[in-house]
């Protein structure tokens, strides 16, 4: 076991589409073989996004917890923890971080935690039961990574974390396989538009909760409104609850033959290279993936002012920020970028720009490095 790279297990709700899952993935195949192996505990399960792991020797526990406390759950991951021994446990977001517990039980000797984002249920951070549960699990863990400003404010401010156990981090971005369109416009494979003499306006996403598409939704109906945007089109890209909401909004208001909901895809970096514009219409949001990854395209960027949206679009200079819940506010914004499209390419370029400047894959894989390194050292709260 000594000769080995030390051991990294990453516990998550479900290795399934998303900015969380996606980030871990980039950071499994960037960070140094030689350094760092690494181990999955998913809560429930694991759909085919782990194929997006390169490494072969990732192994992916699916422990299918059932709602609620579940003593079962705490054994098995203090099981396989004893039996794994790693050197770091790092938990991501509310759902995990009780596995805290069972990990110093196990003896794992440097434990972390993540912040990326909301709760579906606590879309703003005021539920008193998970502030409580927080400070309860805070003792054991060594060190905490918020991914935005307003999350490390939070953890410091209200879970009252020492700021010398915070490092923020944000998600680099892969721009071997996000990177800008080089022909006038890329065609989206089974999308049935064209984009010629057409608006793609798109949104990726889990379509549930604080993610907010119904609010996109009512953009684009009120933005139809207006005979002058009859050459703009909706994609919207994922699948949760709130698509078949979609779907039948969009029928009853004559739209859904202009809009086109595919649900969850594979294709995501040619899908953003089809697009002309990307929105991001959330109610909460930690450091979207999306939204980097929408820039790394070179596409601007219409985003809510809500939780780490405004440290990664610079409002009209790369993009444009909004309020959240406001359809009225976002039709007019995305009325703006349809009507000129010098505008598009003009924030669109700066977006790819900022990318490259400060939120390059190197500097994400850095920062965590200097965070699991500090294993090899006798944590001290």
């Amino acid at each position: 076991m000594s000769d080995q790279p030390a051991l990294i297990v990453h516990i998550i709700f479900r290795l399934d589409v998303g900015g969380l899952e996606n980030g871990l993935v980039n950071l499994i195949n960037t960070l140094p073989s030689e350094r760092y192996r690494h181990a999955i505990f998913c809560l429930t399960h694991a759909t085919d996004f782990r194929q997006r792991i390169l490494k072969p020797d990732v192994e992916i526990f699916e422990l299918h917890k059932s709602d609620g406390k579940s003593l079962r759950y705490y054994y098995n991951v203090y099981t396989l923890l004893r039996q794994l021994q790693p050197a770091v446990v790092h938990t991501r977001n509310l759902a995990t971080i009780e596995s805290q517990l069972p990990a110093w039980l196990a003896g794992v000797p440097f434990r972390v935690h993540g912040e990326h984002g909301w709760d579906v249920y606590d879309p703003d951070g005021t539920n008193v039961k998970y502030q409580w549960l927080r400070r309860l699990i805070k003792p054991l863990i060594h060190h905490f990574i918020p991914l935005s400003q307003q999350l490390e404010h939070y953890l410091i401010k209200t879970i009252q974390v020492k700021p010398k156990l915070l490092t923020r981090i944000c998600n680099g971005v892969d721009t071997d396989t996000f990177y800008p369109d080089t022909a006038d416009q890329v065609q989206i494979a089974d999308c049935p538009f064209n984009g010629q003499n057409q608006r793609l306006i798109g949104a990726v996403g889990r379509m549930h909760g604080v993610k907010d598409q119904m609010n996109l939704v009512e953009a684009f109906i009120l933005l139809r409104e207006n005979p002058r945007n009859t050459h703009a089109r909706l994609i919207l890209v994922g699948d949760g609850p709130l698509r078949q909401q979609a779907i039948n909004r969009l029928q009853q208001t004559g739209l859904l033959e202009h809009a086109w909901l595919p649900g969850a895809r594979a294709d995501i970096a040619d899908i953003l290279r089809g697009l002309d514009l990307f929105v991001l219409p959330s109610r909460a949001e930690g450091i979207s993936n999306t939204i980097l990854e929408a820039m790394a395209t070179a596409l601007p960027v219409i985003a809510t002012r809500v939780g780490g949206n405004d440290e990664l679009v610079v409002n009209g200079e790369t993009g444009s920020l909004v309020s959240a819940s406001d359809p009225n506010a976002l039709a007019n914004t995305i009325h703006n970028y349809v009507q000129h499209p010098e505008l598009l390419h003009q924030h669109g370029q700066a977006g790819y720009q900022r990318i490259l400047e400060h939120f390059s894959m190197n500097a994400m894989v850095n920062q965590y490095l200097s965070v699991y390194d500090r294993h090899l050292k006798t944590p001290s709260q």
